[in-house]
C-alpha cells in the first residue's frame, strides 16, 4: 500500500491527525461533485468507479478492496477525496454583520452535529461555532450526515465557550442558551440583529458558566411526560423561530 493510501487510513480515524495535516475527506460520488476544486488535494478511485465513470478523471485508481480498507463507509461507492481543510478563526467567523448562529458545547454525536449543519444551512445561518471538546467537524460520519452542508456552512472551533460567548456580546450579538429552566419561552424573545443559540452536551446541557454568561436562557415547552428533546431537533426549533423572526 502506497503512502497516500496509509496516510488516508490514517486521517480517516485519526482527528488529530487530521487537525494537524489540515485535511478532510469526503466519499461519494454526490459529496464529490460538490467540493469546490481548489480545495481538492487528492482523489482515489476504484477500478470499478474508473469503468462506470470514465468522465472522472485524474486521480489515483486502485484496486476496489484496496479502496475498501481505506473507506469509512460499509458500501464503498469508489471514489473520495481529500480536501484543505474548511475551518475558519472565531473572528472570521463571527464577523457577518447581523449574523446568526449556532454555538455548539461538547456536542458529541456525529449525526446530530451533521443534522444542525443541516438545519443552519436551510435556516441561512450565518455559521457554527462548535467546542473544541465536541465531535470532530471532519469526522466522517459527521461529513455524511451534513449531506453536503459541511461544505457550504463556515464554522469554526472555541476554546473556551464561555469566553467565545462573552467576547461575542462585547461586539453588541445577543446569545440566547437553550435551557430547560429558561426563563422565557423560545418564541418571546426578539432575534433581529446579531445573535446565536447556545446548545449544550446531548445528556448533561449547557454548562452552568455558560449559561450565566448568555444575554438570556429560553425553553421550549414541553407537554407530556416529554422531559427534553434532542439536541439537533431542539435546535433546529430554535433557528427556525429565529428565521421567522427576522422575516419581521
Amino acid at each position: 500500500m502506497n503512502k497516500l493510501l496509509k496516510d488516508i487510513q490514517r486521517w480517516q480515524k485519526k482527528a488529530s491527525d487530521r487537525k494537524e495535516d489540515g485535511v478532510f475527506i469526503v466519499e461519494g460520488i454526490r459529496m464529490f461533485s460538490e467540493v469546490p476544486k481548489d480545495k481538492i488535494l487528492h482523489i482515489v478511485k476504484s477500478e470499478s468507479f474508473s469503468k462506470e465513470h470514465p468522465e472522472i478523471t485524474g486521480g489515483l485508481t486502485v484496486f476496489d478492496d484496496e479502496f475498501a480498507k481505506i473507506s469509512d463507509t460499509k458500501t464503498p461507492q469508489g471514489i473520495l477525496a481529500v480536501c484543505r481543510s474548511a475551518v475558519k478563526t472565531e473572528k472570521e467567523l463571527l464577523s457577518a454583520p447581523d449574523g446568526c448562529y449556532l454555538f455548539l458545547e461538547n456536542i458529541q454525536d456525529p449525526g446530530n452535529l451533521g443534522t444542525m449543519f443541516r438545519s443552519a444551512e436551510a435556516a441561512g445561518f450565518s455559521g457554527l461555532l462548535i467546542s473544541s471538546d465536541s465531535v470532530d467537524p471532519t469526522n466522517p460520519k459527521v461529513i455524511r450526515a451534513t449531506m453536503g452542508a459541511f461544505l457550504r456552512v463556515p464554522y469554526a472551533i472555541s476554546f473556551d465557550m464561555m469566553e467565545s460567548v462573552i467576547g461575542f456580546q462585547k461586539t453588541g450579538g445577543k446569545c440566547f442558551a437553550a435551557h430547560l429552566k429558561g426563563a422565557v419561552d423560545y418564541d418571546v424573545p426578539d432575534y433581529r440583529g446579531a445573535c446565536a443559540f447556545v446548545i449544550g452536551n446531548e445528556a448533561a446541557g449547557l454548562t452552568d458558566r455558560t449559561t450565566d454568561a448568555c444575554t438570556q436562557a429560553v425553553k421550549i415547552p414541553m407537554e407530556g411526560e416529554v422531559e427534553s428533546l434532542n439536541a439537533a431537533m431542539a435546535a433546529t426549533i430554535l433557528i427556525f423561530e429565529a428565521k421567522r423572526k427576522r422575516r419581521k
